[in-house]
């Protein structure tokens, strides 16, 4: 029987936003409404609505970057390593690969020098880059390296589960189709869990196990990934399905 790696319960998130002029004062904004879900082991969960519909907000509050919230967060793992949308501003473009591969090791700790630069080798080969890579810069590599950096940093300390905010999004098609295969092939070869963030409806039917549909904060529908899509209970959801097919 599988394991949960992450717990959601009853979670509603804040912003505060600034409003007014000269008195400008602090309105707090609820952008997130009593969201729950549970996340199992070796699963790949889609997580899917409109820009501004939350997705991101709910994702930087399960990393633990979003301190205004209410609910129940249990992480039943390491805490969650996130693969943003732009590998660009993402990596530090005065950072080598290698040593932006090898800086969680050093917050880690217990690593020698030779340690963290085995392991940043290695994980480099596993997400299908040269060793020679290790002392390039980013802005050195194409997006779909750059992108391949991003998720070898991720996955550098080992965590349990892997948050991609539409990690194929700034990439042409060619190189997306390649990125969602290296995901699929770590997803198998490491036995992860992906909590996968996508406007994109194709790449959730062709990732994931089961979805979340978010609405204006709320969940409006979620099951397995076949039955969703091919019968929709939600107007929301149909709407979606059927802009997506044309």
């Amino acid at each position: 029987m599988a394991k949960s790696v992450l717990e959601v319960k009853d979670l509603s998130a804040f912003y505060r936003d600034t409003v007014g002029g000269l008195f400008a004062k602090q309105q707090r904004r609820q952008v997130l409404h009593g969201v729950s879900f549970e996340l199992m082991e070796g699963e790949i969960l889609g997580l899917v609505g409109e820009s501004g519909s939350g997705k991101s907000t709910l994702a930087r509050v399960v990393l633990g970057l979003e301190p205004d919230y209410q609910g129940q967060i249990i992480h039943h793992t390491k805490r969650p390593q996130m693969v943003f949308q732009d590998p660009v501003s993402s990596l530090n473009p005065r950072m080598t690969v290698g040593r932006t591969l090898e800086e969680p090791l050093v917050i880690q700790g217990g690593h020698t020098r030779k340690e963290r630069r085995k392991q940043a080798v290695s994980m480099l080969e596993a997400v299908g880059l040269d060793p020679r890579h290790f002392t390039r810069y980013p802005g050195e590599l194409s997006g779909g390296q750059r992108q391949r950096v991003s998720i070898a940093a991720a996955l550098i300390a080992r965590p349990g589960l892997l948050i991609a905010d539409e990690p194929v999004s700034s990439l042409d098609a060619t190189v997306q189709a390649q990125v969602l295969d290296l995901l699929w092939d770590l997803h198998q070869n490491l036995g992860l869990s992906y909590l996968l963030i996508s406007h994109d409806l194709a790449v959730v039917e062709q990732m994931c196990d089961r979805v979340l549909i978010l609405k204006d904060g709320c969940i409006v529908e979620q099951g397995r990934v076949a039955t969703v899509f091919d019968a929709p209970q939600h107007p929301y959801t149909q709407a979606l399905l059927q802009a997506s097919r044309g």
